[in-house]
């Protein structure tokens, strides 16, 4: 067999014994995952607890994966990127000192094995623990070092015992804004009781109050509470879904349904209170700025003023980014689901009521309620679009502008939402080019108040559309008690928001993109809610001996679904299904009493909310962590304040979704006492994707990647050409590859080399089976340079190096070590490969000061041969936690570099020399070269140009 012919090579068809095959690959692998599994290899030592040890005692590295969700379709080779490159940089900590904790487990409640359950009728949990184990034994075939001690699921009672534990301090805690801390709500009850704080809304003590009252009052200061709010239903899943699993054209992110708004009573994460700190601890936090970018944008802070215009007995609150243009405000939109609008609607039109407001109807109400079902099947990024055609009716009320006195109509229009400000605006249609647009439609006045520098002038009758400026003067705005005219945009907005507060119809204020995170599911498969309701509605928490709430069998896992385009729907959860467990008797403390469990079930992000706390301290049925163990993982540092995750690796795509939930319950924990951590990781890397290209016939189907043909450019499926396209890799796409067939045909090793050396780990990048072999072959020769293909027998000899390779050896020492440490697991091969190949080369026996520190450099790379080849170097211990070489700095430097000597821009000599020239010294050496020499020929000097020690630039005379 030739090495040139990796199908011969990778089937072990050879008649060389020993020579490193995919069936040898294939049984050192096996062996060694054996080993390490009894040994407890990867096993990380607490510093008190079950799992307490020795290792406590070195520097810590708490180094993470992203979840992984238990798909029944496994792993394909793009899966484990990430898991891959966690494991060289936690072998290569773990070499360099540290007691390193690196282990995964399973995110594996969700809507996946729920569908999957619907549609084969198996329980969620069978399906979904045959996923696990199916992972589980495509991961360990990687090699991967993970301390399996403290692996679980979120479907495990013992864990979401404590989700629901956390949700309980979340929902029996306040924001304290002046503090700026979460506090049990224990003691603003004592505040309320004390009179120390009054109770909004009341005159009345707080003992004076019903039962009901009270919860009321609680309610609207609780960090989780249930509101009756506008919410995101998808009828064609039967659920609701928080604004994040929403596309960017209104359809759920899962199963690609419409979404409507609709206003369903649900359980809420008061996230918001925590916005400006979220945006603060950014800034603490060492992960790459388009991450940080994407979480600023979508808390979307913004700072302006509430103004409060005064209509029919009430008033609407807007919130304005521009108070300095309160006074060019010709009138008011209501977002449709605004609850004034049901208020604002007279029995019939005013009269003189433009035509065009009236959308045709013979009242407001009608027009109002025709309008509102409109806007209802539309999504919120279709309500915002740019487009020029606004919609909208008058609700037949006007109210009063506070700057002028100005009677300004009321509309409702699409283009305004709820999830924004105060659902409201004052249209100012000179200077908004939407409210320019809709004034235009509906005939409504367009007054300058913000000079224009573009030459149109201040009379708006011929613009075509608004002018829009922060460096422009302010004009037309004088009235009682406040001018701005001749002031700029930011001086007018201060006297502005000044006048407002004197005058108590408006103040300063800050507001937020951000919205309360909706925490209900009409799911099955997820954390029930330890909360129960009495016989008057008011919600009580379980005590904590009470936990876990485990989730009951149910005959039908399905929520009810609905045609999905029928926004009148309203959900059925499968958990109200099974009457024996939602009505209960129960002793809160106060006698045995009839309740009523809640029947939605938590998000699939509540178990991700935490989990890096769990990892820490697992089988500890006491506290979620225990506080000494907590801190020395994740307690703060001087480099980083907020503590957290070392290494925190996974996809882009959760920026704003798990990460930013993630931080909220971490704060909430923080500021309760539970944890020493602000910020639950520290450091973050995304890494990229292995795409793989995609065929497909002329119907657009995609055919099996592995069955087409390249010919002359163009590309074949059963003799019909058909298109390549790069996308993603996956079953659907019939392009999907698994690790398992690339270990079969050439082992674990190589895939693990080939995938950390395709390109940098936050790159995405192609895949390409046929060049997998490159890092086969590699490892072939690296196995040939210390193993007699025929005894099986080391080739070391105990003899000194020569000059040349003891170079090569620490050059490469030094330049992976620095790649290792950065992540840079692409260059780091390719300088294993360059001192492999140099090694090859020199067709001699490896001296044995050579070979050790060359397998001990492949470790954290290609775990299984670095072992198998450190045990017949001789060694009885594993490589795992030797330590890694360190480079001898005076063969790492060049022992000469080369210097570049131009004449007139042009190279005509090259001069060996010493790093450490100086200046004077190379000009000398330049100037007596003989080829330079020649080059002048007898021409004078007029300029010597010398950067040392790499370049001369000779200028003659």
């Amino acid at each position: 067999m030739s090495e040139t012919n990796p199908a011969a090579a990778a089937t072990g068809a050879e008649a060389s014994p020993y020579r490193y095959t995919a069936a040898m690959a294939a049984e050192i692998e096996a062996r060694w995952q054996d080993f390490w599994d009894a040994d407890g290899t990867y096993a990380a030592d607490n510093p008190a607890g079950d799992l307490a040890g020795e290792g406590a005692a070195r520097p810590k590295k708490f180094i993470m994966d992203m979840f992984p969700y238990p798909s029944g379709a496994g792993l394909h080779v793009g899966h484990p990127l990430g898991y891959i490159a966690t494991d060289v940089y936690a072998r290569f900590q773990r070499m360099t000192g540290h007691n390193v904790l690196h282990t995964l487990g399973f995110d594996a409640f969700g809507l996946p094995a729920e569908q999957y359950a619907v549609q084969t009728g198996t329980h969620p949990r069978v399906s979904t623990e045959a996923n696990m184990e199916n992972m589980k034994a495509q991961l360990r075939r990687l090699g991967l070092g993970h301390d399996k001690r403290r692996s679980f699921a979120t479907i495990d009672p013992d864990y979401y015992k404590w989700t629901q534990w956390i949700f309980l301090q979340i929902f029996n805690s306040w924001y304290d804004d002046e503090a700026r801390k979460a506090r049990p709500i224990a003691e603003l009850i004592a505040q309320f009781e004390t009179g120390e704080r009054a109770i909004p809304g009341t005159t009345r003590g707080w003992n004076e109050l019903s039962a009901a009252e009270r919860a009321d009052v609680l309610g609207e200061y609780r960090l989780a509470y249930a509101s009756d709010a506008p919410v995101n239903w998808c009828p064609g899943l039967g659920t609701v879904l928080a604004n994040e699993e929403v596309t960017a054209d209104g359809r759920s992110e899962r199963g690609n349904f419409p979404v409507f708004k609709s206003k369903l009573r649900q359980w809420n994460m008061r996230i918001t209170a925590y916005a400006d700190r979220l945006l603060e601890d950014l800034e603490e936090l060492d992960w790459p700025e388009a991450i940080k970018l994407q979480q600023r944008n979508w808390i979307g802070r913004s700072e302006g003023a509430r103004v409060d215009f005064p209509v029919d007995g009430e008033h609407i609150t807007v919130f304005t980014t521009r108070p300095d243009t309160l006074f060019g405000a010709t009138y008011m939109v209501l977002a449709p689901e605004h609850p004034l609008a049901d208020k604002f609607t007279p029995a019939a039109w005013p009269e003189g009521t433009h035509e065009a407001w009236t959308g045709g109807h013979a009242t407001p109400a009608e027009a109002v309620a025709a309008y509102r079902a409109q806007a209802a099947a539309k999504s919120d990024v279709e309500r915002q679009a740019e487009a020029k055609d606004k919609t909208g009716v008058f609700t037949g009320v006007f109210a009063v502008n506070p700057a002028n006195g100005e009677q300004v109509p009321v509309f409702i229009a699409d283009y305004v939402l709820m999830g924004y400000g105060t659902g409201a605006i004052m249209a100012v249609p000179a200077h908004d080019t939407r409210d320019f647009a809709f004034a235009r439609a509906f005939e409504l006045p367009v007054r300058c108040v913000v000079e224009p520098t573009d030459g149109r002038g201040t009379d708006t009758a011929d613009w075509d559309d608004a002018f829009a400026s922060y460096d422009a003067k302010i004009v037309n705005s004088a009235g009682e008690g406040v001018t701005l005219d001749g002031l700029g945009v930011t001086e007018a907005k201060a006297r502005v928001t000044e006048w407002l507060e004197r005058k108590g119809i408006g103040r300063g204020t800050v507001n937020f993109r951000l919205r309360d995170w909706l925490f209900s599911r009409q799911r099955y498969w997820g954390e029930p809610f330890p909360i129960v309701y009495d016989e008057d509605g008011i919600a009580h928490s379980l005590p904590e001996s009470m936990l876990p709430l485990e989730l009951p069998e149910v005959e039908d896992y399905s929520p009810r679904t609905f045609d999905p385009d029928d926004a009148d729907t309203r959900p059925e959860t499968p958990l109200s299904r099974n009457d024996e467990w939602v009505h209960v008797t129960l002793d809160l403390g106060d006698g045995p009493k009839k309740y009523r469990r809640e029947t939605n079930t938590m998000p699939n992000w509540a178990g991700s909310c935490w989990y890096e706390f769990r990892y820490l301290d697992p089988h500890n049925d006491r506290k979620m962590v225990d506080p000494e163990i907590e801190r020395y993982w994740m307690g703060p540092r001087e480099d980083r304040p907020h503590g957290g995750v070392d290494l925190y690796v996974g996809g882009a795509e959760h920026a704003v979704l798990h990460l930013l939930y993630a931080r909220f319950w971490s704060k909430v924990l923080f500021d309760l006492g539970h944890v020493s951590s602000a910020e639950p990781f520290h450091k973050l890397f995304n890494q990229g994707m292995i795409q793989a290209y995609v065929y497909r016939d002329s119907r657009g189907i995609a055919v099996p990647a592995a069955e087409v043909e390249e010919r002359d450019g163009a590309y074949y499926h059963q003799g019909e050409q058909v298109s390549r396209l790069l996308g993603k890799m996956g079953k659907s796409l019939k392009n999907a590859v698994t690790p398992d067939e690339i270990a079969a045909e050439y082992g674990a090793d190589t895939l693990r080399l080939y995938e950390m050396a395709m390109g940098p780990l936050d790159v995405s990048r192609p895949w390409d089976t046929r060049a997998v072999v490159g890092q086969f072959r590699l490892l072939q020769r690296l196995w040939r340079n210390i193993v007699d293909e025929n005894t099986g027998e080391p080739t070391v000899i105990d003899a000194a190096p020569d000059e040349d390779t003891l170079r090569a050896l620490h050059k490469a020492i030094d330049g992976v070590r620095q790649d290792l440490e950065g992540l840079r697991f692409n260059t780091a091969i390719a300088k294993v490969t360059e001192l492999n190949n140099h090694l090859t080369k020199a067709n001699a026996a490896l001296p044995r000061s050579v070979a050790e520190p060359l397998v001990l450099m492949v470790a954290p790379l290609a775990p299984h041969v670095a072992e198998e080849l450190w045990r017949r170097l001789g060694h009885t211990d594993s490589v795992v936690h030797r330590d890694f070489p360190v480079a001898d700095p005076r063969y790492v430097v060049d022992e000469t570099v080369t210097c570049v000597v131009q004449i007139k821009g042009k190279v005509k000599a090259r001069l060996e020399v010493p790093p450490g020239i100086s200046e004077e010294e190379l000009e000398k050496a330049a100037l007596s070269d003989e080829k330079v020499v020649a080059a002048l020929d007898g021409a004078g000097v007029r300029k010597v140009i010398v950067r040392a020690p790499k370049l001369v630039n000779i200028v003659p005379a």
